[in-house]
């Protein structure tokens, strides 16, 4: 992973402002809320994840190694686990994890492997093992909350008896700045790097 000092500080400005607009949104929702240590929900099926994802995911993994060299060999192993059960359908480049960008391959990726357990979840404790590095749609899964235009559904868990308007009320904003595009499009020109992937192909 090459040393993009600028582009690292960026995702860390990303980061603040994502977790301080979900802070928010929790405090609005309250009890509607149903996000906790041991809930899992979201870590089953995998999603997709970009590049500026996949870089914070790989340099927590490298903190963790340093912190906990068996902790981060579990994960590493889960991750080599589940990319070898699901490369024969994966709906992009199994070599290099990017994601195809086509309509079949998006059609495909609506069932591909939605029973999978993400591999960066500890199944004992039920808790994230890469909490801190975790990517920009782990952090906004859950609470209502806006992207520019688009709503992003909250989990199925939440608002429970709340009323559609209720909700909206609780919803935040999480990048009125465009901060995430801006910095993907500063990683293309710096690297070339571009494409979606999932986070099993991210800690390989």
């Amino acid at each position: 992973m090459p040393p993009l000092t600028r582009i690292d500080s960026g995702d860390r400005t990303l980061v603040r402002m994502v977790d301080s607009a979900l802070a928010e949104a929790a405090r609005k929702s309250g009890d509607w809320l149903a996000c906790r240590p041991g809930c899992t929900e979201c870590c089953i099926g995998p999603f997709p994840i970009t590049q500026i994802d996949a870089r914070r995911l790989a340099a927590g993994l490298a903190d963790l190694e340093t912190r906990d060299s068996m902790r981060a060999a579990r994960v590493r192993e889960r991750a080599r686990e589940f990319v070898a059960r699901v490369a024969p359908d994966f709906p992009g480049n199994p070599a290099n994890g990017i994601l195809a960008e086509d309509e079949d391959a998006a059609r495909r990726f609506e069932t591909f492997a939605d029973s999978e357990t993400c591999p960066a979840l500890d199944p004992g404790a039920g808790t994230c093992d890469l909490y801190e590095a975790r990517p920009i749609t782990c952090r906004t899964f859950g609470p209502a909350v806006r992207c520019g235009e688009a709503e992003v559904a909250a989990c199925g868990l939440c608002y429970h008896g709340a009323t559609d308007e209720q909700i909206a009320a609780c919803q935040v904003e999480i990048d009125p700045d465009g901060v995430e595009v801006a910095l993907l499009e500063e990683l293309e020109e710096t690297t070339g790097e571009r494409g979606r992937t999932i986070v099993a192909f991210a800690l390989l």
